[in-house]
């Protein structure tokens, strides 16, 4: 696929950034649902944004941005329903469980609804094709070499992850422990999950804490529990023991940063992967044929492999020399 600089990353982002509340009228030709594992969740409201961009470029576009109120299938199963019946174009989700929302997303289908996953997959039935928004072994490989490179005599290490059935967190971890021996000295001693809910992530940080005094990182590989354990982590006092690392959003992120809890962190742009999955979903909903290049419009193309994935992107680190020219972005 093809690759933008960092420079042009900047650029688009800074355009992305003034579409937000960007949204076509009723008597638009297509209706994509971009269908988020819980509202109220920042990465998602940064996706809706770039969603909402793609669909000012395209024209004719209307994005309903919608999803349940906490991350559970139940939830998003109500709400792809209520799509079925309001007859929407495109379903474009990120799942909270691989399987549970197939028969739903399998209903859909049947009705002519095109339907993509992104951020976190559906099994393979329940789809037509899932877009990660980077490659699994590089996420994982990154997640924990971002901790790695802050430990240079070794350590423990620990992970915070969101739900135990999230498909993308459960493969980044998968990937990063298969690097593990890459890594001479770093233990990975735990693996807990907090939901991606901001208390249950904060009490897990705090238990990885208790639990072992000498702690060197904790891992979190999902916005909201990285952000929870920065929490814990300060108010422990443990800042210069114990660093915080992961995947997060560079606006709720910066004041970790700045505090000490966090060295750097990493992030596909969420903005980029809404407008993505979006352009995705609309060239697959217009005919084009997915066995070939699917354009994904200034984000250039993708090719699917054998599973009916494709990845967008490749995570960027943040730290404290670039925090700055992000963190009013998403």
């Amino acid at each position: 696929m093809k690759r933008r600089t960092f420079t042009s990353l900047v650029a688009g982002l800074s355009m992305a950034a003034g579409m937000m509340g960007t949204t076509a009228m009723a008597q638009d030709d297509m209706r994509i649902a971009l269908v988020v594992k819980a509202l109220g969740i920042g990465f998602f409201e940064a996706a809706a944004e770039g969603a909402n961009e793609a669909a000012a470029e395209l024209g004719g576009v209307e994005i309903i941005y919608t999803g349940p109120t906490s991350t559970t299938a139940e939830g998003q199963i109500e709400v792809i329903n209520s799509l079925i019946a309001q007859g929407v174009d495109a379903i474009a989700i990120s799942a909270n469980d691989p399987d549970a929302v197939v028969p739903a997303l399998k209903r859909a289908m049947d009705r002519g609804i095109t339907v993509i996953s992104w951020d976190s997959g559906v099994a393979e039935e329940g789809r037509m094709m899932h877009l990660n928004p980077s490659s699994t072994p590089l996420i994982g490989n990154t997640i924990l070499k971002l901790a790695a490179d802050h430990m240079p005599d070794g350590g423990e290490v620990a992970i915070l992850s969101a739900t135990t059935t999230s498909t993308n967190q459960n493969a980044w971890i998968a990937a990063a422990e298969e690097v593990l021996p890459n890594y001479p000295g770093i233990n990975l001693v735990a693996t807990v999950y907090g939901d991606d809910l901001s208390d249950k992530s904060y009490r897990e940080a705090q238990g990885l804490m208790q639990t072992y005094p000498d702690l060197g990182a904790i891992i979190a590989p999902t916005t909201v529990g990285i952000l929870a354990a920065c929490q814990a982590v300060s108010d422990a006092g443990k800042i210069g023991e114990i660093n915080v690392t992961g995947l997060g959003l560079p606006s709720e992120m910066a004041g970790c940063v700045e505090s000490g809890a966090t060295k750097s962190f990493a992030i596909w742009n969420p903005i980029d992967l809404g407008y993505s999955a979006t352009m995705i979903a609309h060239s697959l909903a217009t005919g084009t044929d997915a066995s070939g290049e699917i354009s994904m419009g200034r984000m250039g193309t993708v090719t699917l492999d054998d599973t009916g994935s494709a990845a967008m992107a490749d995570p960027f680190t943040y730290d404290s020399s670039n925090i700055d020219d992000f963190k009013d972005i998403f």
